[in-house]
């Protein structure tokens, strides 16, 4: 907005720069260009850099591409050259695309580029070494405060990188951009040799090079990755003979943008490409591991010889076992918690599980293992003290009760069942059979002889003439007594199971009363 608002004129010029600014020449605009806003800089990758970056010098386009800020109508308008051609690239060719206009800056904060209201220009280390090694060994601030505006508004086109230089087109205030080249010396084998073992002597610096980060150590390994002041030597189709012109200053500071994102740039500038180095480095530290392993002497192995471990030998016995408890151990108290389990529930658990690994230890089985879901459950439930269904009781009926499938009425049936004769007098319960002849034949007559009337017989029952009492005989060979309200068929198992009929319904009454 405010480079809408406050235009630069092209002739507009820092005192004493180069004769790049003399007037235009006849036949030729003079419509001043005027800086564009635009976002932070970042590496452009959009279709319409790549689609700049392929046009060569010389080559006519449709629709030209525009430098930011510039008006086709104006000095500068096309891009007509380019030093863009990717289809060239290669292991040790580079073509990058040119960076967009930054946000304009006001000429207060860019009138000496080591002015303390200048921020740096670069984001990393070394590319602030570049940049440092660039303005130390200029001999004019002013160009290179112009340079850095060019730079900043995105007059620099693509740039291509090979060893030893750097090209690039930069649109001055002619409507032709210049050719411009930055050179820069490589490395010999010997300078290589040291750099590639100061790289792979600690695996953070080549993790760090994978991260596109350049280690301060690598670059201090005594071989000069990075330049010094006198060491980049510039080169520019302008008239202007200053060391560097602006159009100079300006590829440099880009290039210094190209480095904080790759510092394998860098590498390549020095004459290698960046697979070539990867791969140089991954060898020389196979080769390092390899040697380590030869130096290093095997451990001996534990163990016994196998002429030793195949010879007969008599085992030692197995200790005697430890003595088995007593009766199992009472488990702590738990704690009541607001919205936490029954702890009378958890004492429950832990008693009944204390008591079958207490019984599995003694007798080598489980009594509980063999049992059904509801078999268990009727056994848990039964094994709650107290008679009677209090809420308590009533919260863990439901609970078995739904686990199983059945109903609580159900449940507590089958509790009095189990409380009478365990897992079989739950059988007498649920299960009604065919006993055969002998036992249960001659329980009649034995009630006849106590002054009972005659029961009733239906398979392993026997129910008085009234409906009220119930004998049944269970597979063990035990009488088991149920009761009931006269004609409606709701049996209860009550009293003890006994051999004898008789002595089973003793529980429920004299004989007489029956």
């Amino acid at each position: 907005m405010l480079a809408d608002a406050f235009p630069m004129p092209a002739s507009a010029s820092v005192p004493g720069e180069g004769p790049d600014d003399n007037p235009p020449v006849r036949g030729q605009s003079s419509k001043p260009r005027t800086p564009t806003s635009s976002k932070a800089p970042q590496a452009a990758t959009s279709a319409e850099h790549f689609a700049a970056a392929e046009r060569r010098p010389g080559t006519p386009s449709s629709t030209p591409s525009l430098f930011p800020g510039e008006s086709p109508t104006g000095p500068t308008a096309p891009r007509a050259h380019s030093m863009a051609a990717p289809g060239r690239d290669s292991e040790l060719r580079r073509t990058f695309p040119a960076f967009p206009a930054r946000a304009f800056r006001s000429p207060a904060s860019s009138a000496s580029p080591g002015s303390a209201a200048d921020a740096r220009f670069a984001e990393t280390w070394w590319g602030n070494a570049w940049v440092t090694a660039l303005e130390e060994g200029a001999l004019d601030a002013k160009r290179l405060a112009r340079g850095r505006s060019y730079a900043e508004q995105g007059h620099v086109d693509a740039i291509t990188v090979t060893p030893g230089l750097v090209l690039a087109y930069v649109q001055g205030s002619r409507p032709r951009p210049y050719r411009v080249q930055v050179r820069l010396r490589t490395l010999d084998d010997a300078d290589w040799a040291r750099f590639l073992d100061a790289a792979a002597e600690r695996p953070g610096h080549i993790a760090a090079l994978l991260d596109k980060e350049l280690p301060q150590g690598l670059a201090d390994c005594g071989v000069p990755l990075l330049p010094g002041p006198r060491d980049l030597d510039p080169h520019c189709s302008c008239p202007d003979r200053g060391h560097p012109c602006k159009h100079a200053a300006a590829l440099c500071y880009q290039t210094a943008r190209l480095l904080d994102a790759d510092p394998f740039v860098l590498l390549l500038l020095r004459g290698r490409g960046e697979r070539e180095l990867l791969d140089a480095l991954s060898r020389l530290s196979a080769t390092r591991a390899a040697r380590a392993a030869q130096e290093q002497e095997p451990a001996p192995l534990p163990g016994v010889r196998a002429t030793e471990a195949v010879l007969p030998r008599r085992l030692p016995p197995l200790p005697a076992p430890l003595p088995v408890p007593p009766h199992p151990e009472q488990p702590p108290v738990y704690p009541a918690a607001p919205g936490g389990p029954d702890p009378f529930a958890l004492d429950q658990l832990a008693t009944d599980a204390a008591a079958r690994a207490h019984a599995l230890l003694s007798t080598g089985r489980d009594p509980v293992a063999e049992l059904t879901l509801w078999q268990d459950a009727v056994r848990l439930a039964a094994a709650r003290p107290g008679s009677g269904l209090t809420a308590s009781t009533r919260a863990l009926y439901a609970s078995l009760a739904s686990a199983a499938g059945r109903t609580p009425a159900e449940l507590a049936r089958a509790v009095a069942a189990w409380r009478q004769g365990g897992l079989e007098g739950l059988a007498v319960l649920e299960e009604p059979w065919d006993p055969p002849a002998g036992r249960f034949d001659r329980a009649r007559p034995l009630l006849l002889a106590a002054d009972l009337p005659a029961f009733r017989p239906w398979r392993n029952h026997l129910t008085h003439p009234r409906g009220h009492v119930q004998l049944r005989l269970g597979r063990d060979g035990l009488w088991y007594a149920y009761e009931s309200e006269p004609g409606h068929d709701d049996w209860w198992p009550r009293g003890t199971p006994d051999l004898d009929p008789v002595g089973a319904l003793t529980g429920l009454g004299t004989p007489n009363g029956l």
